[in-house]
């Protein structure tokens, strides 16, 4: 099985518990806090990842610590993570999990950068604009880097719409040198 098929295996799993409760977006929201907590919580981390302390006390501590805060199958499926010894690949369970929601409600995952941070109304204006170009609702996650000189770059999945100045001025420059050498060309004829 290739990398990315276990934490889809996973992902499916769970997103099919998730609709057994029609929660699948609330559990989402849940596997998502209990992945920044793997990412920002050093303890945490080390306690789900050490296999010096043993199964049962993982699981007694995550009962006590999730058990009256999230659904009962949704701690049962984060314990089955952890005695396979998955936990290291939560955080693209998640992302996996995020990928086959969007599929099903018709939506798709943008990655927009920009040389500023937007305010909510160009964030609004982005989502809606990219939009009506891809003819599906899109979820855009804003980045900023300063790098670019103005303009924006997308990426959805493995497709990068690059509509950066930098680009701008590449394709230009391309243009005139081809324009350049056509007019040689046509001078010697």
């Amino acid at each position: 099985m290739s990398r990315a098929a276990v934490p889809r295996t996973y992902a499916e799993t769970l997103l099919e518990l998730a609709a057994r409760d029609g929660a699948e977006e609330a559990w989402l929201d849940i596997l998502a806090e209990v992945v920044g907590l793997y990412h920002t919580a050093d303890e945490f981390r080390a306690f789900v990842q050490t296999p010096r302390i043993p199964i049962t006390a993982k699981r007694e501590v995550i009962r006590s610590a999730f058990g009256g805060r999230y659904p009962e199958t949704f701690v049962r499926f984060l314990l089955v993570v952890l005695e396979k010894r998955r936990q290291g690949i939560l955080p693209q369970i998640e992302q996996a999990y995020r990928e086959l929601l969007n599929e099903r409600t018709g939506r798709v995952q943008a990655s927009v950068t920009l040389t500023v941070d937007p305010d909510p109304q160009l964030r609004e204006e982005i989502q809606d604009s990219l939009s009506r170009v891809l003819g599906r609702q899109v979820m855009a996650d804003f980045k900023r880097d300063r790098r670019l000189v103005g303009g924006m770059i997308v990426r959805v999945k493995d497709r990068v719409l690059d509509g950066s100045l930098r680009r701008r001025m590449q394709l230009l420059r391309r243009s005139l040198i081809e324009e350049g050498s056509s007019a040689r060309q046509a001078g010697r004829s």
